[in-house]
């Protein structure tokens, strides 16, 4: 597995990555203190989120779905694989990481559109709406620490540095066992 590195996320998947990194940060860091700044980073996670869906489906290769949703079956064989330490190497996201992927999208979505909902008229103080709206971010912040944990487990695992090639948009190329 020897060669130049090749590219694999394109630049468009790696602004949205980063970017929706620093924008629920920000929302997270900012939700009791500055509203303003809250609300802004609410909106731009939710354009984001708009964004990776249209990316997703008209993306290069490896930004679109149907390069790494997989059925949960595949999702499961490849999560007992890991466990045994024996799962192969994709050069795009592996089953796990495209499932979690999808959660990702799935609940900053809830999570900014109950942000929404929380500012018009007919959802203003209404309880059920910010409870969700607080759950969702907290499940968005423990799904981030399983994403993290599974990308330096899959780094370690594979001797390679995911977030690095999430910066650069290079990995190294598949050998014969990898998943290309």
């Amino acid at each position: 597995m020897t060669g130049p590195a090749i590219r694999v996320w394109d630049p468009m998947v790696r602004v949205f990555h980063w970017g929706l990194v620093v924008s629920f940060a920000l929302a997270w860091l900012t939700a009791e203190s500055w509203e303003d700044l809250h609300h802004f980073a609410g909106y731009a996670a939710a354009a984001l989120i708009g964004f990776r869906l249209v990316w997703g489906l008209a993306g290069p290769r490896y930004a679109r779905f149907g390069q790494f949703v997989r059925r949960p079956s595949e999702v499961i064989g490849y999560l007992r694989a890991v466990a045994r330490g024996r799962e192969p190497r994709y050069l795009g996201h592996n089953p796990a990481g495209g499932a979690m992927i999808m959660m990702l999208i799935l609940v900053m979505a809830l999570t900014a559109l109950t942000g929404w909902m929380y500012t018009t008229d007919t959802f203003w103080g209404a309880d059920w709406v910010e409870e969700t709206h607080e759950a969702a971010a907290t499940a968005m912040l423990g799904l981030v620490a399983l994403h993290v944990a599974g990308v330096v487990l899959a780094s370690l695992r594979h001797k390679e540095n995911l977030a690095l090639a999430m910066l650069t948009g290079r990995k190294r190329p598949p050998g014969p066992a990898d998943v290309a």
